[in-house]
């Protein structure tokens, strides 16, 4: 049974959706001007700025006489209330696991709050097990997180585990990152941005989640399940072991130059070219 890994926030989640509804109700709550919107969501940096460093910046902006501290407790006690998961990505899911995908979530970031988004949202009984950086005190692109996700869903990271598996995400150095140095395919939600990494990239470029699940699932249809996919001279899929290399100029949409790394339609499936060597040198020791 192949394995469909995850991201959580702004792939499996609307997360920079969830700061803005937040950022709105914090706005208005206080009485501050409405058009300071979008300048908490430019300090927010979609999560990746600590949140002390935001919410000290609009404690300095505000002249706000509580502690940071007392800010962020409010904070985390009703950021979650504004997450929501799209249906779309909830039929994805199933879409999946009646197809006979094992389903993952692999998510930097801390325990708890990661694992109430995960339950809130109606996602545990969605997938087969998952893991948060914090808790397993590694994060992504470490390759060990992946396989501790993979042994969570019941695979043993051993043999061609991750020639059966791949990990979608927004992130570049995380997710994709991640997914190339442990050997797994990987799928890109590019939200509308070119793809920036010169020393790696996705093995597919997609807009949205249900578009990465509905192209890995039609490539999981060909014969030879748990193998990677190359077109023959005919157009049709062959197995072969590795990851599929696309390049750039398949990521664009129709008219766009290549050069310019912008993603956009899906791929058409039955032309994609032959992979290059897959590289899973074993299972990695460190952790972080």
């Amino acid at each position: 049974m192949p394995l469909l890994l995850f991201d959580l926030d702004n792939t499996l989640l609307p997360r920079d959706a969830t700061f803005r509804a937040w950022a709105e109700v914090f706005l208005a709550e206080n009485d501050l001007p409405a058009e300071d919107l979008d300048w908490l969501v430019l300090l927010d940096g979609s999560g990746y700025v600590p949140r002390s460093t935001v919410l000290g910046a609009a404690k300095r902006r505000y002249g706000f006489d509580r502690s940071v501290e007392s800010m962020l407790e409010h904070y985390r006690l009703f950021i979650n209330s504004h997450i929501r998961c799209p249906d779309s990505h909830v039929t994805a899911l199933r879409q999946a696991r009646s197809a006979g995908w094992t389903i993952g979530i692999v998510s930097n970031g801390g325990t708890l709050a990661q694992s109430e988004k995960i339950r809130f949202t109606g996602l545990a009984p969605l997938v087969d097990g998952w893991v948060i950086s914090e808790e397993a005190r590694c994060l992504k692109p470490d390759p060990l997180i992946f396989e501790i996700a993979a042994r969570r869903c019941g695979f043993r990271p051993a043999g061609d585990w991750a020639a059966q598996t791949w990990m979608v995400g927004d992130y570049g150095p995380a997710d994709i990152a991640g997914a190339e140095a442990t050997g797994l395919r990987s799928a890109w939600l590019h939200h509308g941005r070119p793809w920036a990494e010169r020393t790696y990239r996705p093995t597919i470029s997609v807009p949205s989640l249900p578009d990465a699940v509905r192209l890995i699932l039609a490539a999981s249809e060909l014969p030879l399940p748990g193998r990677g996919f190359a077109s023959t001279a005919t157009g049709r899929l062959r197995p072969t072991l590795g990851r599929l290399a696309v390049p750039a100029s398949r990521l664009a949409p129709a008219g766009a130059k290549a050069a310019s790394g912008t993603p956009g339609a899906l791929p058409n499936v039955a032309g994609l070219p032959a992979p290059a060597p897959a590289r899973w040198a074993g299972p990695a020791t460190a952790a972080g």
